[in-house]
């Protein structure tokens, strides 16, 4: 199977080429990518404990999924497509909020993206993937940011930056979020899906 390739971009967002993703991730290449966050009825968030198995940051919680759009593909189809892949979850994303950090994630890897935060109403049954996945948990936003306060080293790097940048947005839209969740009907169950994909992005 050939390997990943991601969108290159500059400070500005305007894609620059592409490249290979560990080779992206080894050089700290500026790439695009997206974030999403699950919120069931209760304004709570789903993380997701990533599995030991991943490339980088195994074994960490992280938000409810993670991912990169391949060249040509728009963020939020990419958001949808990685959102059944990792967690088995369907159902209505909306832009949250743009953010952009860079940091040493070890073992010779680094990320560099700018990053499209999506929110989304629990709405489906979820079907986390083994490779992709060891846990799963709904946890509330102030709960989530005094977890990080205590064992920082428990979660990933962007989840750190994202509750240290961006607080009261996540706050505030998980609210909303949740809101929309209680009004909205569940989604019917999809047919059973393929076989998990064996190579974890």
């Amino acid at each position: 199977m050939a390997e990943e390739r991601l969108i290159l971009v500059d400070e500005h967002n305007r894609a620059v080429g592409s490249g290979k993703k560990l080779p992206v991730h080894r050089f700290g290449l500026l790439h695009r990518a997206f974030s999403i966050f699950i919120v069931d009825d209760r304004g709570r968030i789903l993380l997701q404990q990533r599995s030991r198995a991943k490339y980088h940051s195994g074994g960490l919680w992280a938000n409810s999924c993670c991912g990169h759009p391949h060249p040509g593909e728009r963020t939020i189809t990419a958001a949808r497509r990685r959102l059944n892949e990792e967690i088995g979850a369907r159902g209505p994303l909306s832009f949250g909020f743009f953010s952009r950090y860079q940091g040493d994630l070890g073992g010779g890897m680094q990320e560099n993206e700018f990053v499209y935060v999506y929110f989304g109403p629990l709405r489906s049954n979820l079907d986390a993937n083994p490779a992709e996945v060891s846990a799963l948990e709904f946890v509330g936003v102030e709960e989530v940011r005094r977890r990080i306060a205590r064992e920082p080293h428990c979660f990933t790097y962007w989840l750190r930056h994202y509750f240290r940048n961006h607080f009261d947005d996540i706050a505030r839209l998980a609210q909303k979020t949740a809101h929309d969740a209680m009004h909205a009907p569940p989604i019917p169950a999809p047919p059973k899906r393929r076989k998990h994909p064996a190579v974890a992005p």
